[in-house]
């Protein structure tokens, strides 16, 4: 099955990396556009208060089931698992209510909330419900390999979701939290409503020819992985409907395994978020000054959500496939073992390379970038300031992302709840650092103390990648450490670019710019060349898949 699931990984990684940009590049047009028409107030509401409600919901009332029922899915009793999942529609419906409540009541401002707030609050809560109603059909396509399903509605929602708010908002900018509300739930029923048409048909069609019933799917070896799709009609996508062939209504180790995703869930969720808590519970910034932070923070932030959360997605899928939970390295599969550990070590060079090159050239053309987007407006000190350091938060984030992947991916459930006490410690010195920062250096502080937060979470996961791999010859974390063709090229281009932005920016934007073009083609080519052994493997690859797809036809 290894290859399939390793070709579904990487499909999976860049249809969503094409996603992500597609989602990225909307957001961005779309934040321009709601500055212009509405002020920067209203984006602060939008893009601190309602989307941390939305996410506070979604992540704990969904992620701890996804990340525990994605484990070893080829062992599942299915339904015990549509049991379990359908215990999430519940779960956010009291999550709903207790922070909507919290939202429209709890929360202090010493501004005036804007039109339509309370609609808003709880069009968010609404939508979030009927999402969670589609969860099982999501898991189930993920673990049958529906990767373009998943891409194509998601960006589908995106656009309708768009195509909503902006004709409602060009028309009536005043009520834009009106606008944002509907386009929530438009967007919500339109995505629950495709995953249950996608698989009613899909099921037919099995049905028609009862030889078609096992699913295969062909792999780069041209062997083909069979696998049983245990549902006949929608209708067992429903509790208590798809036949159980033991006694028990769940599955115990499941059971277990997602409270402790949703203990270790509540820790994770206060260091994502952390930023927009403290604004939000702590109003040290106004909604204007949140709106420019959002704004830059976006903006600083597209490498970590087009590239990095995608990597994170597909290896997480990949690493919980590969790699057992209860069993030391050494006394699995040693081919598994060998493949997993190398993609690792792949995986933290990439993410390593791509933070460095953000890092560095980020100090010299975050001004640049900032005119680009918003012109003068947003090429001040602050936001500078806050873009550079951006681009360390980036470098942290992408290789905790992927330690951190690893982690959740393989730990026993034991392991898991040790590292639910460890990350008690780390939540309380990033939420601590966090408001020193801020009371210190201002709108900057959230950013030091997420890279406080990152730190912490890197340490912690190396230490268990290093424990888990410390008997066995194979050093993953090796990746992290760039080669030295590659850092000298990244040394003087620093030098070089940061001696372009004091000479010739802003009066010579251009040079400035094609200085930049020269260094990173030279980061680039010197990347290439030390990992041009990495480079003719995936070229081959590609290459004898392309000669199997032409002889088959």
């Amino acid at each position: 099955m290894s290859p399939n699931i390793l070709k579904s990984s990487l499909q999976n990684a860049s249809f969503n990396i094409v996603f992500q940009i597609f989602c990225r590049a909307v957001t961005f047009v779309l934040n321009v556009f709601v500055v212009r028409h509405v002020g920067q107030a209203i984006l602060g509401v939008i893009n601190v208060r309602l989307l941390l409600l939305e996410s506070m919901i979604l992540f704990l009332s969904r992620e701890p089931f996804m990340k525990a029922c994605l484990t070893n899915t080829a062992e599942h009793n299915w339904a015990q698992v549509v049991n379990i999942l359908w215990l999430t529609v519940p779960i956010c419906i009291i999550m709903s209510t207790i922070f909507g409540y919290i939202w429209l009541f709890v929360l202090s401002t010493t501004e005036v909330l804007p039109p339509y707030y309370t609609f808003a609050v709880w069009a968010v809560a609404l939508s979030c419900i009927i999402e969670m109603t589609s969860l099982i059909i999501e898991l189930v396509a993920s673990a049958f390999l529906f990767v373009r399903l998943k891409v194509i509605l998601d960006t589908l929602r995106i656009a309708i979701r768009t195509l909503t708010f902006v004709p409602l908002i060009l028309y009536h900018p005043e009520n834009a939290l009106f606008a944002f509300g509907i386009a929530q739930l438009v967007a919500a029923i339109f995505y629950t409503l495709s995953h249950y048409i996608y698989f009613h048909y899909y099921i037919k069609k099995l049905g028609r020819d009862k030889h078609k019933r096992r699913m295969s799917i062909k792999d780069k070896s041209n062997e083909y992985v069979v696998r049983e799709f245990p549902f006949q009609t929608i209708k067992q996508f429903l509790p208590g409907q798809l036949k159980n062939d033991s006694e028990a209504f769940l599955d115990n180790k499941l059971k277990l395994l997602t409270w402790s995703f949703f203990k270790q869930g509540i820790l994770k969720q206060i260091l994502t978020e952390g930023e927009r808590l403290i604004m939000t519970v702590v109003p040290l910034l106004t909604f204007t000054e949140q709106g420019t932070y959002e704004v830059v923070n976006n903006l600083g932030s597209l490498a970590a959500r087009f590239v990095f959360r995608p990597i994170e997605d597909s290896g997480y899928f990949y690493f919980t496939q590969m790699v057992e939970r209860d069993k030391p390295v050494n006394s699995q599969d040693l081919r598994r073992v060998e493949e997993s550990a190398n993609v690792l070590k792949h995986m933290c060079s990439t993410v390593t390379s791509i933070g460095l090159i953000v890092l560095v050239f980020g100090q010299s053309y975050a001004s640049t970038l900032l005119w680009l987007y918003g012109g003068t407006t947003f090429s001040t000190d602050l936001p500078i300031l806050l873009m550079r350091a951006h681009c360390l938060a980036i470098l942290l984030l992408g290789i905790n992302g992927v330690t951190e992947c690893y982690t959740n991916a393989t730990a026993d459930r034991a392991t898991i709840n040790r590292s639910n006490v460890i990350m008690v410690y780390e939540s309380v010195a990033f939420l601590g650092a966090s408001y020193l920062f801020v009371t210190w250096f201002g709108p900057v502080g959230f950013i030091l103390g997420n890279c406080v937060n990152m730190i912490l979470r890197i340490m912690h996961s190396s230490s268990f990648i290093n424990k888990r791999y410390g008997d066995s010859l194979y050093r993953p974390l090796k990746g992290l450490v760039p080669k030295p063709m590659f850092s000298a090229a990244l040394f003087a281009s620093a030098l070089i670019t940061n001696l372009s932005h004091v000479y010739f920016f802003p009066e010579s934007k251009l040079i400035h710019l094609l200085i930049g073009l020269i260094m990173f083609i030279l980061v680039i080519v010197c990347w290439i060349y030390e990992h041009y052994d990495l480079i003719q493997l995936c070229g081959n690859k590609w290459y004898e898949q392309r000669g199997k797809q032409k002889k088959t036809k």
